[in-house]
């Protein structure tokens, strides 16, 4: 392929193929800023893929007191599924046994969007029949909202009625770091992930925002759905079909997900400037991205065009 360049650096002509998904937010609050992480770490574990997790989540950012409903420190979460029913499903549960069980926490929806989700007109059932509907008027916009306040051993648990999935979520978009050693290639990947992580409404869902397992679709194994990117493992190197040069002795994905097209991109573009600006002093020898050929996601973030640092438009990518 087509080699470009971007600080000294060489990036492959190619793009990262990204698919639609349903995503959804939700605010988490807690007396304390380290209960309030404590619940969105905990709800956000075993998120890194929808095929294998159910579905993808992470921390999109914290809060300060002054912007949440209750006034309380909090945390915003993005869960992302195949389509809204799966979410829903998902978000019960992991709201159910993660945010529920934890102690001092309210819930409250973290995005406007098209679809209602049923949260705690479904939670409440946990409270026996004990469980008030109340509306209050939310403190930023004013509107009137209506929450259940579910009893349990601490207090109540304040949980929003509904909250609501987004039209437009995207899922999968990526950037491969080739680099010639494992420290030096996973710093650069950290690098990325900083940079990545400041978009809004963007999330890394793989342990520390990195995945090493990069897979193709397909497997020589009968019934599974993916296996090893064989033509990226540098033990394979010597094998026909590989993609990496000599030098290459370590290669590390970051896979993102966002509520929009262009947070995806956006994101993908800060990772791709950050990682390459910093690649020099830590040995990255290319950066390119996944794809299935153009022919399973609609969404194709070509990284020709993230070469800018001038934002892209709304539409993100072709």
């Amino acid at each position: 392929m087509t080699e470009l360049t971007l600080n000294g650096i060489p990036v492959i002509d190619t793009f990262a193929e990204a698919f639609d998904v349903a995503g959804t937010a939700i605010i988490i609050t807690n007396d304390t800023a380290k209960w309030a992480m404590i619940a969105a770490v905990t709800m956000t574990g075993f998120a890194t893929s929808v095929i294998g997790c159910g579905a993808e989540a992470g921390i999109d950012c914290e809060l300060s007191p002054e912007e949440t409903p209750d006034g309380r420190p909090g945390v915003r979460v993005l869960l992302f599924g195949f389509e809204p029913n799966g979410l829903k499903d998902q978000l019960l549960k992991r709201v159910g046994q993660c945010i529920l069980t934890c102690p001092g926490t309210a819930c409250y929806a973290g995005v406007d969007g098209p679809t209602k989700i049923k949260l705690g007109g479904a939670i409440r059932y946990f409270g026996d029949g004990f469980a008030v509907a109340k509306r209050l008027p939310d403190p930023i916009t004013g509107q009137s909202r209506r929450y259940w306040r579910i009893p349990v051993m601490d207090g109540e648990f304040l949980c929003e009625d509904f909250v609501r999935a987004v039209d437009g979520a995207v899922g999968g978009g990526n950037l491969l770091f080739l680099g010639r050693n494992h420290a030096e290639t996973l710093k650069v990947a950290e690098i990325a992930v900083d940079a990545a992580r400041t978009v809004s409404g963007a999330i890394l869902p793989f342990p520390g925002g990195i995945v090493r397992s990069g897979s193709k679709v397909g497997a020589r194994t009968k019934g599974m759905m993916a296996s090893t990117n064989d033509a990226y493992c540098p033990t394979l190197k010597g094998r026909a079909g590989t993609e990496l040069s000599a030098d290459v002795g370590v290669v590390l994905e970051i896979v993102i997900d966002a509520l929009t097209s262009h947070g995806v991109a956006e994101s993908m573009r800060a990772a791709l400037h950050a990682a390459t600006e910093a690649g020099a002093a830590h040995g990255l020898v290319a950066v390119t991205a996944g794809n299935y050929g153009g022919n399973l996601g609609r969404h194709h973030y070509h990284l020709k065009d993230l070469l800018s640092k001038e934002p892209a438009s709304e539409a993100g990518a072709a």
